[in-house]
């Protein structure tokens, strides 16, 4: 597969065309960022970190059903991927409460939520991304129809489901996550973009220590180290 021009670069990865006009190589870089980019850092290794471990999580929700863009992993850094139009929104799934809606709604952080919150936010660097509703989506075209909406809910609170289990196994406790999604040449919408301790939250489920991208946004010290952590945990036998 030729690894051809260079498409979009995100906060997180590179896009690359190839040969065949249906498939993209993303290659993961070492950068972070928080706060709107307000906050920039790089710690090497990082990108190859979340390659790993958000293959192995696309890997683990196609065999429990989820359609995802991922064809194969190329290279330390690098996927092969489906093409597909990228829905302009990002899908949280809250398990516990932290982070902005702790800041929103004053519930206390650690708050377990007494179901999976799922909250759609739209993705647009200019407005920082606000939360937005149903009828938000709908009004600016963002999905075609309700039963889209449904369907993005539906699935993000199917890989919350399948996710709490397995990182509950492994101790460690699944507080939040963002999920994309994409629609491919067929019509067919896929989890795209990334898994990975940049896009969730991970608490040690012993001792409650940070194990994701907050290390980062809190100074808590190496992010590198957490997330070699979060992949031996991932690749342990339960």
């Amino acid at each position: 597969m030729q690894k051809k021009e260079l498409i979009y670069e995100g906060k997180g990865k590179k896009m690359f065309a190839t040969d065949d006009a249906n498939l993209l190589i993303a290659e993961f870089k070492d950068d972070l960022t928080a706060f709107d980019a307000q906050k920039r850092g790089n710690e090497a290794g990082k990108g190859a970190l979340n390659n790993k471990i958000s293959t192995q999580l696309f890997h683990l929700l196609k065999e429990k059903g989820i359609p995802t863009h991922l064809v194969e992993t190329l290279s330390d850094t690098e996927q092969l991927v489906k093409k597909c139009e990228i829905i302009p929104l990002e899908v949280v799934v809250r398990n516990i409460a932290t982070g902005s809606l702790t800041k929103r709604l004053a519930i206390k952080e650690g708050t377990v939520l007494s179901f999976p919150l799922v909250e759609f936010y739209y993705k647009n660097d200019d407005l920082h991304d606000p939360l937005v509703n149903d009828e938000h989506c709908l009004i600016m075209g963002l999905v075609k129809s309700e039963n889209d909406l449904d369907r993005l809910k539906h699935m993000g609170r199917e890989i919350n489901a399948i996710l709490f289990k397995f990182f509950a196994d492994r101790n460690l406790k699944l507080v939040d996550f963002k999920v994309e999604f994409g629609v491919d040449k067929d019509g067919n919408i896929l989890l795209a973009d990334e898994i990975s301790p940049d896009s969730c939250r991970f608490w040690d489920a012993t001792t409650n220590e940070k194990l994701d991208k907050d290390r980062f946004r809190q100074d808590l010290g190496s992010v590198k180290v957490a997330y070699e952590e979060v992949l031996k945990r991932i690749l342990s036998k339960v």
